[in-house]
């Protein structure tokens, strides 16, 4: 296949060519190329040709209480396809008492119906030998989540903290960490309960961002004793953007991760009438907050924009994770995470169109980075030859409604309800296969194969 006369833009820069993606499913040259005799040709003229979207948060499949996120392996793949993502990498949770392998398998199941490229991150719920490490960087997974919030369900302390930490050093991984914290929020919650404080609002003023500061650095600190680098997931706010910033100029391996949703959304959903669809974990900020986390992405502070993508239908999010026919008792019932898997490369690119950030800053924060910091590099997020033909044919000028009738992902509502995007994907290709077309899934479940994935590669800054 030659996609013909676009602009290429990956981490080589913008510049005009051709790109032909060979029988293998890889790139195979680029540059001023004439087509073959029997080659399929795809015109991009006046568009661009991207590598394929590395999301790296994303919640498929997942039991939450008594209700499961809406969009599975399937569907969700499909939706990613359709806007421009061609990798996902999904966290299993091995719970309390589980085998961390076969928690693995259980999501390696659930994962065969992708239609896109796949990969784990293994969440750790309480303290772990040496061994389960190792075990699973054999497996392929190199990065390690650990929750400083959830205390009832998720939560570990600092000293397994550290441990796991300086297991991951020594095997080559990545800790990645959900920073809040838990036992102050817990209290906070309980607080709120008694005092009659139940409304939906009350999920942000109960999780403060000074609280997700303090998580923040506490977890850079814990990085630097153990000399291992951290991820930090979603980060909502300036206080931990703050913290992040700190240990990064003393030193520490610190990056970080924020979504869409804290780049666009603020309390003022919360306080609506549907504020109930809005509740995600850390929770939306005030509009200050955003205003800071875009300066953060134009100035390289934050590395990845990814989704954590967990979604839920309208009745579900109502009746709440106790599943309740009479519905959610208050705040702290209500099952969290936004759909987003479909709309994040276009949601990134308006800050290019608006002059916030570069295309190539575009290109880094939705694929390449990305790719580097959880080992699928250089398959993953580039264009060069021997790349997957994980490739992006992109309309800067084509217009997409957000509403949740005109997108694929498996809900009744969208955060950007009565929002239309400029940019869209014309054409996407996971590894040379044809996916999506203007806006149409048009791959085949069952295709996207497991990325077994190797040790992270750091920015040489830290």
């Amino acid at each position: 296949m030659l996609v013909r006369g676009g602009s290429l833009l990956d981490l080589d820069g913008e510049r005009p060519g051709d790109l032909r993606i060979g029988a293998d499913g890889r790139i195979a040259a680029t540059g001023s190329l004439e087509a073959l005799a029997g080659e399929q040709v795809v015109d991009a003229t006046g568009l661009l040709v991207v590598p394929g979207g590395v999301d790296a948060h994303t919640h498929l499949h997942l039991p939450v209480g008594k209700v499961r996120v809406s969009d599975d392996f399937e569907t969700g793949t499909a939706a990613a396809a359709v806007g421009g993502t061609t990798t996902i990498i999904d966290y299993v949770t091995a719970y309390r008492g589980e085998d961390p392998l076969e928690s693995m398998a259980t999501w390696k199941r659930w994962a065969e119906p992708s239609s896109v490229d796949w990969g784990l991150h293994m969440t750790f719920t309480e303290a772990v030998g040496e061994a389960a490490v190792a075990r699973c960087v054999e497996a392929g997974i190199t990065s390690f989540k650990l929750y400083m919030a959830y205390p009832e369900l998720l939560q570990v302390d600092d000293g397994v903290i550290l441990e796991v930490m300086q297991a991951a050093a020594r095997h080559g991984g990545l800790v990645t960490l959900h920073c809040e914290n838990g036992g102050a929020i817990e209290a906070l919650r309980r607080r709120a309960v008694e005092e009659g404080r139940t409304g939906v609002l009350e999920h942000a003023t109960t999780r403060p961002a000074v609280l997700e500061g303090e998580a923040t650095g506490r977890a850079a600190a814990l990085a630097e004793v153990a000399g291992c680098p951290v991820y930090v997931v979603h980060l909502s706010s300036a206080p931990a953007l703050e913290q992040v910033r700190r240990a990064r100029e003393r030193g520490v391996q610190i990056l970080a991760e924020t979504c869409p949703q804290y780049l666009y959304l603020d309390t003022a959903a919360l306080a609506s009438d549907e504020g109930a669809d809005f509740v995600c974990t850390p929770p939306l900020r005030d509009p200050w907050h955003v205003e800071e986390l875009w300066e953060g992405l134009g100035r390289g502070e934050i590395q990845t924009v990814a989704t954590d993508h967990c979604p839920f239908w309208r009745k579900d999010r109502r009746a709440g994770i106790r599943g309740r026919e009479e519905g959610y008792a208050d705040f702290t019932e209500i099952p969290g995470g936004l759909p987003g898997i479909e709309t994040r490369m276009s949601l990134v690119w308006q800050g290019v169109a608006a002059g916030r950030l570069s295309r190539s800053d575009w290109v880094r924060l939705c694929a390449e980075s990305p790719a580097k910091l959880f080992g699928l590099w250089p398959e993953k997020g580039s264009l060069r030859p021997g790349a997957d033909g994980d490739v992006v044919v992109w309309d800067p000028a084509a217009r997409q409604r957000l509403d949740a009738s005109a997108l694929h992902m498996a809900t009744d509502h969208s955060p950007y309800e009565g929002t239309t995007a400029t940019g869209w994907p014309a054409f996407v290709f996971s590894r040379g296969r044809l996916v999506a077309e203007r806006g149409r899934f048009v791959g085949e479940p069952g295709t996207g194969r497991y990325l077994p994935r190797r040790a992270p590669l750091l920015p040489a800054s830290g």
